[in-house]
C-alpha cells in the first residue's frame, strides 16, 4: 500500500490541485492492490467531497443496487476500487456540476491501475469514462454504448449514470433493467468469487 499512499500524497500536493488544498478538499477515491473490480465514474459530487465518502448520495444507493453488492462490499477497496475521472468536486456550472478535468485521469489513473493487478472487471459509468476508456470502440452515443455492453464484456461494462435525474432515460430504455443489470450483476459476482478463490 505504500506506493498507493505515495501517489495519494502526490495528488494532494500537485500544483494543479492547489485550489482544492486551499478549500480543505481531499482526493476522493479508493484503491487496493487486491481490488477485483474498478468503478470509474465522473467526479465526486459536493456531498461526497464534504463527507469524504465516494458515492455518498442517492446515486450511490442506486449503483450498489445495480451492482448487487452490500455497502460493506462496495466500500471495501480489496473488493471494489472507486476511481472517478477527477478525484475532486469540480463545482457548479450553469446546468449542474462541472465536468471532470480532462487532463486528470490521464495523469493519475495509469499509475494507480498499474498497482492493481487483481482487477477482473472495470465498470465505466457515464460518457466521460466511456469515451476515455473505450475510445473508438465506443458507439455513437451513451445509449448505444450501454446497449452494446456485451461487446465489451467480460472485463469491461459501460453503464448510464445512476443519478435519480436519469429516470426519464431509464423509462425510455427498459432493456437496461432487463438485460444490462442482470449481466452486470453476474460479472460482479464472478469477479468477487474469483477473489475468494485466490
Amino acid at each position: 500500500m505504500d506506493e498507493l499512499a505515495g501517489i495519494r500524497d502526490e495528488i494532494r500536493n500537485h500544483a494543479s490541485n492547489a485550489w482544492a488544498r486551499e478549500r480543505g478538499y481531499e482526493p476522493i477515491y479508493s484503491a487496493s492492490p487486491r481490488s477485483r473490480i474498478v468503478v470509474i465514474g465522473q467526479a465526486p459530487g459536493k456531498q461526497a467531497q464534504e463527507s469524504q465518502v465516494p458515492w455518498n448520495d442517492p446515486s450511490g444507493v442506486k449503483l450498489r443496487q445495480w451492482l448487487g453488492v452490500t455497502d460493506a462490499q462496495f466500500y471495501d477497496p480489496d473488493t471494489i476500487a472507486l476511481l472517478p475521472m477527477d478525484f475532486y468536486y469540480p463545482g457548479r456550472g450553469a446546468h449542474g456540476d462541472l465536468p471532470p478535468r480532462t487532463d486528470f485521469a490521464p495523469l493519475w489513473h495509469p499509475r494507480i491501475l498499474a498497482l492493481m493487478p487483481a482487477v477482473r472487471l472495470t465498470v465505466l459509468i457515464g460518457s466521460y469514462a466511456q469515451k476515455h476508456y473505450l475510445g473508438i470502440s465506443a458507439k455513437k452515443n451513451l445509449t448505444e454504448t450501454v446497449r452494446a455492453c456485451r461487446d465489451y464484456v467480460p472485463d469491461r461494462i459501460p453503464l448510464v449514470h445512476p443519478s435519480p435525474l436519469n429516470f426519464r432515460w431509464q423509462a425510455k430504455n427498459p432493456w437496461f433493467e432487463t438485460d444490462v443489470i442482470p449481466a452486470l450483476q453476474a460479472l460482479v459476482a464472478d469477479a468477487i468469487r474469483s477473489g475468494l478463490r485466490t
